[in-house]
């Protein structure tokens, strides 16, 4: 299992474009990722899931990646976070 601390760094935060590439990403994976905020913790593959988590500029989250392609995962979404959702 991967588990990884991500700020972010996007201006407009987690909001519904954002939201979808991250979900996009997710489920190219077979991995299971899961994202917790707080004491919330949903399936990082759901829109909804990830949208009810409220993620604004500069908050933090935690990333849990388990399966065979973990560190391909992993490495996508730290890449994601890295250059602000401007993919």
């Amino acid at each position: 299992m991967q588990v990884k601390l991500l700020t972010m760094n996007n201006r407009e935060g987690l909001n519904a474009s954002n939201a979808a590439l991250f979900v996009k990403i997710s489920a190219s994976f077979a991995s299971k990722i899961r994202a917790e905020k707080g004491n919330k913790k949903i399936d990082a593959k759901s829109i909804m899931g990830l949208l009810s988590l409220g993620i604004k500029y500069g908050d933090t989250l935690l990333i849990f990646v388990d399966g065979d392609d973990e560190k391909e995962a992993t490495l996508a979404i730290e890449e994601l976070f890295a250059c602000n959702f401007t993919i």
